[in-house]
Parts: C-alpha cells; sequence; structure tokens
C-alpha cells in the first residue's frame, strides 16, 4: 500500500500573523512582570538581610575583561547597567521601529491619543517634582517619575483579564513605548556630559559599518556585534550613555524581508524535495536534513529582521537582563537611609507624588484635551475610565526610573532615597490600578450568554 501524500496545514489567516508579534509581546511582558516582581523582593529582602554586606559586595566585586595589552576592570554593577542593559536598550528601539512602520505608532493619525497622553504623563510628574524639590542638588532626578515600565503595567493589566478591551492594551502598549523614547531623548540630552569628537566620529564607524553591511545583505545577527560594540565604545567616549547604542541599532533595524517570491520559491523547492524523498523507497532519515534546513531558513527569512531579532532577544531581556538589573538596583535598605540629608525627604515626596498622582492626572488631562480640540478621538471599546486606568498604570516607573535614578544622582544617599520613592510609588500605582481596573471595567458574559445575547435568545 503506498504511503499518503504528505498534508500540510492551510496558512493562517492574514489577520492573525500580523497580530502574532503583539500578542507574543504582550504575553511576554505580562509574564516578565511576575519575574521582575520577584527579582525585585529578593534584593530587598537581602539588602535588608543579616547578609545585607555580601549584597553590596557582590555587585561590586571587580570584573576584569582584557584583549591583549588592552584591560579594563569595573565592578559587576557597572557591567549590569552600561553593557547588559544596551540589550534591553535594543530591544526598546525594535520595538519602536516596529511600532513606528507597522503598528500603533505607524501614522499621525494613530499615535496622536498615546502621544498626547504620553506627553502628558510626562510634563505634570516632572512639573510636580519640580514644585517639590527646590534643591538644585535634587533638581536633576525631575525625569525620574516620568517613565513607565511595559513589563509591569501590561502584567497588571493582564491580572485584570478578559474585561480589558484589546484596544486599551494597545494604548497602554503604545504610550509606554512613547515613554521609553521620551526617557531615551532626556537620557541622551540631560544626563550625558560634553559631547567629545573622536567618540562621536568612532560612533559614526560603527553606524557606517552596520550600514555598510546591510547593504551587502547581510543577514546574521552576530555579524554586527562588532559593529555595535564600536557604536557603544564611540558614545561611551563622546560622553553620551553607552546604552544609546541599543537604541541607534534597533532603529536601523531593516522592517521588510528579502524578497518574498524568492523565499516563498525556496520553500516550495525544498517542500518538493521532502516530498520526493518521503516517497521514495529509501527510509533513512538523514536524507530529509537537508531541504529542511532550507525550509527553516526560508521560514525565518520570510520575518523582517526587525521581527526576528525582536522575537529572539525579547525572551532573554525579559527574564535575564531586567530580572538582573532589579536584583543589583532594587536593593534598597531601609534601615541605612540617612533621611538626615538635606533633600532626601523632598525626592522621596516628589518622586512618589509625581508616578502616583502626577502620571495619571498628566494622561488623563492631555488625552481629554487632545480629544477635545479634534486632534483624536478615542478607539472603540475605550472609554475615559479605560483612560484613567492606563494613566495608573502608566506610574508604575520601575526599570526605567531605576535607571534615570542611577544617572541623576551622584550622591549615594540621595540615590536611595530615589530609589526607595520609585519602589513605593511603583507598587501604589500597580495596586491603585488593579483597585480601578476591577471598578471600572465590566467583566464581559460567558461565551454561551454572549452568543444567545447575540441571537435575540
Amino acid at each position: 500500500m503506498g504511503r499518503p501524500p504528505l498534508a500540510f496545514p492551510e496558512p493562517a489567516p492574514l489577520h492573525e500573523r500580523l497580530l502574532a508579534p503583539l500578542e507574543r509581546f504582550l504575553h511576554i511582558e505580562a509574564a516578565s512582570g511576575i519575574v521582575l516582581l520577584a527579582a525585585a523582593a529578593l534584593a530587598l529582602a537581602w539588602a535588608n538581610s543579616p547578609w545585607h554586606a555580601s549584597y553590596e559586595a557582590l555587585w561590586h566585586a571587580p570584573i576584569e575583561i582584557r584583549i591583549g595589552s588592552w584591560l579594563t576592570a569595573e565592578p559587576l554593577h557597572y557591567w549590569i547597567n552600561e553593557a547588559l542593559m544596551t540589550i534591553f536598550f535594543l530591544v526598546v528601539g525594535l520595538e519602536i521601529r516596529r511600532e513606528m512602520h507597522e503598528g500603533a505608532l505607524s501614522s499621525l493619525r494613530l499615535a496622536a491619543l498615546p502621544l498626547a497622553a504620553a506627553l502628558g504623563g510626562v510634563a505634570v510628574p516632572a512639573v510636580l517634582y519640580l514644585a517639590i524639590n527646590t534643591d538644585p542638588a535634587t533638581r536633576q532626578g525631575w525625569a525620574v517619575p516620568t517613565a513607565t515600565d511595559i513589563a509591569f503595567a501590561v502584567g497588571v493589566l493582564t491580572l485584570l483579564g478578559r474585561r480589558v478591551p484589546s484596544a486599551l492594551r494597545v494604548l497602554l502598549l503604545a504610550l509606554a513605548i512613547i515613554d521609553d523614547v521620551a526617557a531615551i531623548l532626556i537620557i541622551a540630552l540631560v544626563y550625558s556630559s560634553g559631547i567629545d569628537v573622536v567618540g562621536v566620529s568612532v560612533a559614526g564607524a560603527g553606524v557606517l559599518t552596520v550600514l555598510v553591511f546591510q547593504r551587502m545583505g547581510i543577514q546574521s545577527a552576530w555579524a554586527y556585534v562588532l559593529p555595535g560594540a564600536i557604536v557603544w565604545s564611540g558614545l561611551l567616549q563622546a560622553g553620551l550613555h553607552p546604552t544609546l547604542a541599543g537604541v541607534v541599532l534597533g532603529l536601523m533595524t531593516p522592517v521588510t524581508s528579502r524578497s518574498r517570491d524568492g523565499l516563498l520559491a525556496e520553500a516550495a523547492h525544498a517542500l518538493d524535495e521532502i516530498g520526493e524523498r518521503t516517497r521514495s523507497s529509501s527510509r533513512d532519515v538523514k536524507q530529509l536534513v537537508p531541504p529542511l534546513q532550507a525550509l527553516k531558513r526560508a521560514n525565518r527569512d520570510l520575518l523582517p529582521p526587525v521581527v526576528r531579532v525582536e522575537m529572539t532577544l525579547h525572551a532573554w531581556v525579559a527574564f535575564g537582563v531586567m530580572p538582573l538589573f532589579a536584583l543589583a538596583n532594587a536593593g534598597v535598605n531601609f534601615g541605612g537611609i540617612p533621611w538626615d540629608v538635606a533633600g532626601a525627604p523632598a525626592v522621596l515626596l516628589g518622586i512618589v507624588l509625581g508616578l502616583v498622582l502626577g502620571k495619571p492626572c498628566g494622561v488623563l488631562a492631555a488625552a481629554f484635551l487632545a480629544v477635545r480640540v479634534g486632534l483624536c478621538v478615542l478607539p472603540p471599546g475605550v472609554n475615559w475610565r479605560g483612560v484613567a486606568l492606563v494613566g495608573c498604570l502608566a506610574g508604575i516607573g520601575f526599570t526605567m526610573a531605576i535607571f534615570i535614578a542611577n544617572l541623576a544622582f551622584d550622591s549615594s544617599a540621595l540615590l536611595a532615597t530615589a530609589k526607595l520613592g520609585v519602589l513605593v510609588a511603583s507598587g501604589a500605582a500597580a495596586a491603585f490600578g488593579l483597585l480601578a481596573g476591577f471598578l471600572v471595567l465590566r467583566s464581559p458574559p460567558p461565551a454561551g450568554q454572549a452568543d444567545a445575547r447575540g441571537s435575540g435568545a
């Protein structure tokens, strides 16, 4: 009896393939929020335990890197915050690039509402912080309460379940991404030292190398590691924060794949070979390896590089880089905070009020004004209570807020106070957002009841 012909599943509908990257992104972010929370809790417990000295000693342990006669030695904390977080910013750059191409930021009409809301969510907390902090030593932290942590915010929103409209999730995601853009600009313009021309030239050489590689059609991501390292070192030498190299590389990643016809032809040829070798009398499975590998390459290359690289790195960043950053930076020793240091109470109050009160007020007021003057409209399924909920969740600053705090404060006392403020405010914003979500969002009826209502039963 002959073997039955090979049966291949029908391709997924177009809308499912377009939404798949967004759904995967939200799923990873939601799970990452739980891991981040666990890492922050562990850091706090460790820093306030009898073994708190080991916590400080670990992150200040020197790590040496030697290449020939060149040697550099920096503490572990430095390599996490300055080098490893570059991968985090690379994923941020990829998210921005993808959303600008085909997502919530692909047109001014789509981006108008989250853009207005994000600008309000940046301006009001900053003004509120500056109103409380009049000392020049503490005013440098004005940008700390302007940040939003995507992972934590999406994670809390996920806890609300099916009552959350999909349009509200997209609004929160778009707002958080624009918040990241604002944070990147603030880091580049405010928290960078004077520009060194030689460093800029080195970074420019790295960028030019990336462009040449792209022009040559080089697909392997590993080929871009060396040019990326050149951009990183150039920005460091130039006085700009080196993690911005990740954003630069992310924004340069192509959003279109190779010729679709050519890739489909490769896939069809590989499928033909698999069919022929499967129908042959030989039962040697090894002969299927070459066409299966060709099919895998064609399937991979059908994805645009911006999606492919993001899919590869996103889970590593969400479950590796960000929790490690939280573990290294969230360990605030409550008993070691010197409250008698001038400006410490004002820093704490400014950050807490900025994130918990300023964020939702700024988001809601700016969005209302933008809709009122006709710049945009609320998406279908989103009302003002939903926008207020998004504003509450935008007050979860955590990762980016702590990152900016590290840049803003040279004083260890003020930095510890700022971190405490971020942790308190993020926890309060998450609790308020969760409570508000259960109060203002209606739970959808079960599927059977919904069908019965739709049929007029």
